[in-house]
Parts: structure tokens; sequence; C-alpha cells
């Protein structure tokens, strides 16, 4: 299971949209286009850093380089 992390990007704390929390589990998300599928090149799509919210699972995206990511640990 993913640890939980808390974000921020330009020293702003980052936290659900949803529901205000601010523990989240991080994976990348790639952002298919068609073109690119259709042409057997879906690798080449760009990604993103997908933020899940801990408490209510509200999927947030940032193509930002720049978001900072820090482990937490569950309590």
């Amino acid at each position: 299971m993913a640890k939980p992390v808390r974000a921020a990007l330009g020293g702003v704390w980052i936290k659900c949209n949803f529901c205000q929390g601010d523990l989240f589990r991080d994976r990348e998300v790639k952002l298919n286009s068609s073109g690119l599928e259709f042409m057997s090149l879906g690798w080449a799509n760009e990604s993103a850093t997908g933020l899940i919210c801990w408490n209510c699972g509200y999927v947030h995206l940032f193509v930002n380089r720049d978001l900072e990511l820090y482990k937490q640990k569950k309590g």
C-alpha cells in the first residue's frame, strides 16, 4: 500500500478540493492523447503527478514539476 504524503507547490501546502484533507497518495498518471495512441506512440504522452486524497479519494492532477512531496507517517 502507498505511503501517505503531504504536498506543496510554490511554498503553499495543498489541501483536497473536496474534503480539505492534507494527506494524499501519489502516482504517475499518463495524459494519453488519441492521436499518439492511434499511432502506437502512447509511451510519448506527457505524464502528471496524481495526488489521491487519503480521506475521500478525490484525484488531483499536477503537471508542474515543482510539486514537492513529503512522506508522512499514517497516524
